[in-house]
């Protein structure tokens, strides 16, 4: 179609004008848009001038920390706030300074272990004496055994199995000497007990007794297996 048909008596309007005009380039421009898809965001594409060159054109990276924590070997321990800690009302209190640590409940329970089951033999299949027996087989030929018994038996306990990064040392650090007298200010016993015989709360000195003692004291199905919303911001 002629120019003149568009322009109204314009000789100089010619076709010619139109055609002399630049051809689109073959080549198309780049552009990056404002929102990319969630796939290109753990991607490093050739295409971007700080990218590392690659064989490939893409090179995923997944950057999912709750996933990267999940997959390292966890320490697990065994906590045990004893009968004078459960009479005194401090359980709350020291639930609280595991979680503000940042370590992970898995279990939770208030047990009682009656007296007269805890006199009975070790091996004998009852569920508390065996436990109450075996948690402390290895005091069983001091002079204090019995008495010792007779206190971890006179109330209820609260039995707790946590997990985390090094949570064994880091639990014995939170609970202090075994002698609240000799016990850091800050830590559980320094602050809220006064005598070994009544120094609150129990913890696992290695994590090979750890896994023992979760094994005694928790029951197959009692053990709760969950991700923390806070794992990214506790593990890197």
């Amino acid at each position: 179609m002629e120019a003149v048909s568009l322009f109204r008596g314009s000789p100089c309007a010619s076709s010619s004008f139109f055609r002399s005009a630049p051809e689109k380039p073959t080549t198309s421009l780049s552009y990056t848009p404002a929102f990319q898809p969630q796939s290109n965001l753990f991607s490093y594409l050739s295409s971007r001038p700080h990218a590392p060159k690659q064989k490939s054109l893409t090179k995923r990276r997944i950057f999912l920390p709750h996933l990267v924590a999940s997959m390292q070997k966890m320490e697990e321990t065994y906590i045990m706030i004893k009968p004078d800690g459960v009479q005194r009302g401090l359980v709350g209190e020291i639930i609280s300074r595991f979680e503000k640590k940042g370590f992970k409940l898995t279990g939770l329970k208030l047990f009682k272990c009656p007296q007269e089951l805890a006199e009975v033999c070790a091996l004998s299949p009852c569920f508390c004496s065996y436990f109450c027996r075996e948690h402390y087989k290895d005091l069983n030929s001091k002079p204090f055994f019995p008495k010792l018994i007779g206190y971890i038996t006179s109330g209820p306990v609260v039995c707790m199995a946590w997990e985390g990064d090094g949570v064994v040392a880091s639990a014995r650090k939170l609970i202090g000497a075994t002698n609240p007298l000799q016990a850091e200010p800050g830590t559980i016993r320094g602050d809220l007990a006064v005598q070994t015989g009544r120094n609150v709360v129990h913890g696992s000195d290695s994590p090979e007794n750890g896994k023992r003692e979760i094994a005694l004291w928790f029951k197959e199905g009692e053990l709760c297996e969950w991700t923390p919303a806070q794992a990214p911001w506790l593990l890197e």
